[in-house]
């Protein structure tokens, strides 16, 4: 298939960012919100198919030496067909010299292992929801 990948937020349906988040089980949030935090972002990957939004990702970065990656999804009737790796991809090679940081969607740890990325034993979080996550397994 010959997938559109789009590296800036002109023209993005960003309702679909919302909703392909939610799909995925990822949070979300009303779009306006998703665009303040895309348009803040270092860099940004979205895939199209005809049009319609199927996979995403974005990087926080100084581009110095620190990345975090935020807001990696692929729609699950696409899941399987490489795009992840092509987001994770095109996003790394924009932050060469910086070491990443990221947290998974629950289950999907392996994945990212298998990219290269480690689980770390030193990683703190402080969520707004604390105990949401919690009961998601993300934090104890």
């Amino acid at each position: 298939m010959d997938y559109e990948i789009k590296r800036n937020c002109d023209n993005v349906d960003w309702q679909a960012v919302s909703d392909l988040l939610k799909t995925v089980g990822m949070a979300h949030y009303p779009p306006d919100i998703h665009q303040k935090a895309f348009e803040a972002s270092y860099s940004v990957v979205f895939i199209l198919d005809s049009g319609k939004l199927v996979g995403m990702g974005r990087a926080i970065s100084d581009g110095a030496y620190q990345a975090a990656f935020y807001d990696f999804a692929v729609s699950p009737d696409y899941q399987g067909a490489g795009l992840g790796r092509i987001i994770l991809s095109t996003i790394l090679a924009d932050v060469p010299n910086c070491h990443v940081i990221l947290y998974a969607a629950i289950g999907k740890e392996g994945y990212y292992e298998t990219q290269g990325f480690r689980k770390m034993k030193t990683g703190m979080a402080r969520f707004l929801n604390a105990e949401a996550m919690a009961k998601k397994g993300f934090t104890e």
